[in-house]
């Protein structure tokens, strides 16, 4: 039987250095996340589509609100909810697009009394500044509904020459898709930007370059869309030349189109111009670790550790380009570190626990998933490689558990039915892990080990015309299962056909014997001798 558990691709994130607070008007979290959320709204569409905004000014018993354009960009029937859980229909002929940028404004009508945004001053907001960004996040297979959300971060870039459609604010906040046009907010509970943008990178995993249009570009255009905010823009001196951080966020936005090139070249200029850059080393890294080249990665995550020795996240990034050379034993180190200056990473201990698996040491992975689940109950690969390792320690019905709780918070979760089917098959419930493997096989119809173990459970039932029929369907999909011929030989011989079965166990041998799997080429060999004549 082969099992499999599932790695989670890289953590590439971005974030800052840290930077002495200001000890006398900073608000904590908390404090920042009431007053987001009495001003942050819910944006939803029939499709359905989800997003945020923000209330921005009241008039009578008209509520104006700020969002991002591409949220209400198509016409459509909108509904705004308020912190109160009361939905207002959205006018469309209200809604304004801002010309040139990510912005629009949409109005509603209420007699209830809601607060508006107290309005910052954004360019002020320098790099390592706290920065809060609420909104919405749009339901997922684990949680069906949008849930307020406020996620604590750092400002990582403010340019002077923002990118297309106006974003120039850029945060390590770990923000989700439906939270675009909320409120980003410094540590004094102002509106310092509209969010827009949450980066995902080929393996859908968050790379923390996230991106927001920064408040005062919407004072400046205001006017135009005749919203008046009773707030005017700061004259702010046009900066003559380029910042480190308008090359941070060009090597950002080059990352993500995937001009990994253009991207290290505008990460080094800002080095250059900012020695002590430590996203930029971080960024760096990340982009030479996409392109294999883990060492010159290692070698920009420590630079950015030298800078900043409580950079948790160059620790996991480090860690993730030691285990792709081989240094197991190094990564887990690095994942400690970043554990211990930021415990609540679920994915980091999630990671470790994939690292202690290949170490064969089963109950640290164990212990590294339990603490993976305190923090996010619903990660189903967690629980999924959980079950694999307690099946591998005999806890058969605590492996099922577990992979039974995996596929309630995904049930397209194509390798939890296949690991759940060989634990039932190891319990000599045939039928139960037919009725699994079929069900990956509805997932994921070219998953060619299923087709292998599915026929085996039904060999061991007896029915050995359906058992050739997936053995035959594996190889169709790899002809080199040398565990495909073996097994559909045993079926061709029980079925009276000897020399089907002969032909069969002579291609497995085979390739047993170039796969250098020694056991089971004897053992073919000895079939073949015993029923050859």
């Amino acid at each position: 039987m082969k099992f499999a558990y599932q790695i989670t691709p890289a953590i590439i994130t971005v974030a800052i250095a840290l930077v002495q607070p200001k000890a006398v008007m900073a608000l904590s979290q908390p404090e920042v996340s009431k007053i987001a959320e009495q001003i942050t709204v819910l944006i939803q569409s029939k499709k359905p589509k989800y997003g945020s905004g923000v209330i921005l000014k009241k008039d009578g018993n008209t509520y104006t609100v700020l969002t991002a354009a591409h949220v209400v960009e198509v016409k459509d029937n909108y509904e705004i909810i308020t912190s109160d859980g009361q939905r207002y229909a959205v006018n469309y002929s209200t809604v304004k697009l801002l010309p040139g940028v990510d912005l629009a404004v949409v109005q509603f009508s209420s007699s209830r009394n809601y607060n508006v945004a107290k309005i910052g001053n954004s360019d002020k907001s320098e790099i390592g500044e706290t920065a809060y960004v609420a909104g919405f996040p749009a339901p997922t297979y684990a949680i069906n509904q949008s849930i307020y959300t406020c996620i604590d971060g750092k400002i990582t870039a403010n340019t002077s020459k923002p990118l297309r459609d106006g974003y120039a604010l850029v945060y390590s906040d770990n923000t989700q898709p439906g939270m675009s046009g909320g409120a980003v907010l410094n540590d004094k509970g102002e509106l310092i930007g509209i969010h827009g943008r949450e980066d995902l990178d080929t393996k859908q995993t968050k790379t923390g370059f996230n991106l927001g249009i920064p408040i005062n570009t919407f004072l400046r255009l205001s006017a135009k869309v005749e919203v008046n905010t009773g707030v005017a823009a700061p004259n702010t001196p046009v900066a003559t030349a380029p910042k480190a951080d308008d090359f941070y966020i060009q090597g950002g936005e080059k990352y993500t189109k995937g001009d990994n090139k253009g991207a290290i070249a505008d990460y080094t200029k800002a080095i250059s111009l900012n020695r002590n850059y430590a996203d930029a080393y971080n960024n760096r890294g990340v982009v030479r670790y996409k392109l294999g080249d883990y060492k010159g990665a290692i070698a920009d995550y420590t630079q950015a550790l030298k800078i900043n020795p409580n950079f948790d996240l160059a620790y996991i990034n480090r860690g993730l380009a030691r285990a792709e050379l081989g240094d197991k034993q190094g990564a887990i180190t690095d994942h400690t570190q970043a554990l211990k200056i930021n415990p609540n990473y679920a994915d980091t201990y999630y990671n470790r626990g994939v690292l202690r698996d290949k170490l064969e040491d089963l109950q640290g992975a164990i212990a590294d998933y339990n603490l993976a689940l305190k923090i996010n109950s619903n990660y189903a690969q967690a629980y999924n490689n959980r079950g694999f390792d307690r099946h591998e320690l005999g806890d058969y019905k605590g492996a099922i558990a577990d992979y039974t709780q995996a596929l309630k918070i995904n049930p397209n979760f194509d390798l939890a039915y296949y690991n759940r089917g060989i634990t039932h098959y190891e319990l000599g419930d045939f039928q139960e892990a037919i009725a699994d493997y079929t069900q990956a096989l509805k997932i994921n119809p070219h998953y060619a080990d299923v087709y292998i173990n599915r026929g085996s459970a039904r060999y061991e039932l007896g029915d050995f015309q359906e058992a050739i029929s997936d053995y035959t369907q594996a190889l169709k999909i790899n002809p080199n299962l040398a565990e495909a011929y073996f097994g559909r030989g045993l079926a061709h011989y029980d079925l009276g056909d000897k020399q089907g079965a002969i032909t069969d166990w002579q291609k497995a041998a085979e390739l047993f014997q170039q796969q250098g799997n020694t056991q089971p080429y004897q053992k073919t060999l000895e079939l073949i001798r015993k029923y050859q004549h």
